[in-house]
């Protein structure tokens, strides 16, 4: 690999695998400078530790992307709480924390398990092959983001569709750019309907609750915020998850057989394949040192959160999946600190219950063709996935 695809380099797979080159950096650069276009620099962090130091230290680092490139206030940040420093982001977290306790969320879990079954219902009606991306691990997240809303039943057939285009790069930027407007809009205005008339969904709760707190605006870019980070991070660890599952079919078996075996696997599964393989970027708040690597004021750091979930320090055999290790710290595939996902326990949940559900349903699945992995993604995952029954 040459230099000039060091900044790269956070973004690349070779398969379910970092490449090479970020183990290397990892055990040789604990800060790696990485020049950008516009004669800037960049510092990857990949160690478990020092990951979660810089995730963990608001007052050394910020996330006000805004506010460093000069959008102006909080209010026009681009990415909902990801984009956000306190006291702001402490302010609008505090609204979401309470619906996404395990006992305000178990009231999804049976429309999730209904959701599930339903899509299976259709795979096996419209009959093998299939693209499992497709019917399976696309839609349901949408629809459990619907769900956790509030977004109504006739509605929820457009709102899959949005969902899907807002996560589509494959048209360009424009088409892109012009998703995210649409999936504002939508969210804009179901916001205005829900504070005429709550309903019993997260945005109804909020607006019962807070509504003379939260304008329109600031609560529709609350939603598409869990839209942005529930969505293609779902249907990522849907597809990758049951692609190492079918190959490797003894443990595939014991997720079938054995009662409660899967939330081990889930967990392994989300450190080994962490989907999301950077943090939201982090800014210097004032000239400081990082091992030893002086970093001025507004600099970028990022932090390979693959580099981390790799890390030797965390314990042995860390390039394979152990359901049931026990390792030296928690793993990363959440982030770390004030901006860990809100939305871990839905996600965590609606995996338990699909897994299982498509491997008892289907227990002949098996892969029915090549499976194209994303390039140089945010974002992990495969394009799509073939499988047969």
């Amino acid at each position: 690999m040459s230099d000039n695809e060091f900044p790269l380099v956070q973004f690349m797979r070779d398969g379910f695998d970092p490449v090479g080159e970020l183990g290397r950096i990892r055990a040789e650069h604990p800060v790696f400078p990485m020049e950008i276009p516009g004669d800037q620099t960049v510092y990857l962090v990949t160690r478990w530790e020092d990951v979660r130091s810089v995730l963990g230290d608001h007052e050394r680092f910020s996330n006000d992307f805004a506010g460093v490139i000069g959008l102006g206030s909080n209010q026009e940040d681009p990415g909902g709480l990801g984009f956000r420093d306190p006291p702001e982001h402490t302010r609008l977290r505090k609204y979401l924390t309470p619906e996404f306790t395990m006992r305000r969320l178990r009231r999804l879990e049976p429309r999730i398990e209904a959701m599930v079954e339903e899509h299976l219902d259709r795979i096996e009606a419209k009959g093998s092959p299939v693209d499992l991306v497709e019917e399976f691990a696309l839609p349901i997240p949408s629809l459990v983001v619907c769900e956790l809303l509030g977004v109504p039943y006739d509605e929820r057939a457009d709102f899959v569709k949005i969902s899907k285009d807002r996560f589509d790069f494959t048209a360009g930027p424009e088409a892109s750019l012009q998703a995210i407007n649409d999936a504002m809009t939508y969210l804009t205005g179901l916001v205005a309907r829900e504070r005429e008339n709550p309903g019993d969904g997260l945005l109804g709760q909020l607006l019962r609750e807070h509504g003379d707190e939260l304008d329109d605006r600031t609560l529709a870019s609350m939603a598409d915020g869990l839209l942005t980070g529930g969505h293609d991070t779902s249907t990522s660890m849907l597809a990758l998850g049951t692609l190492w599952l079918l190959r490797n079919p003894e443990q595939a078996a014991k997720v079938r057989e054995v009662d409660g075996y899967i939330n081990d696997v889930v967990e392994e599964l989300l450190r080994y394949m962490t989907v999301v393989q950077v943090a939201f970027p982090r800014f210097a708040r004032h000239d400081l040192e990082l091992h030893g690597v002086p970093i001025k004021k507004g600099e970028m750091v990022l932090c390979s959160l693959t580099g981390a979930n790799r890390d030797p320090a965390l314990g042995e055999d860390m390039d394979q999946v152990l359901p049931g290790r026990e390792t030296a710290g928690s793993h990363m595939a959440f982030g770390h600190g004030i901006h860990r996902c809100i939305g871990a326990p839905l996600a965590q949940m609606e995996m338990r219950i699909a897994f299982p559900a498509l491997l008892r349903r289907f227990p002949g699945l098996r892969v029915a063709g090549e499976v194209p992995f994303r390039e140089l993604a945010i974002v992990y995952g495969v394009k799509e996935l073939p499988v047969a029954w």
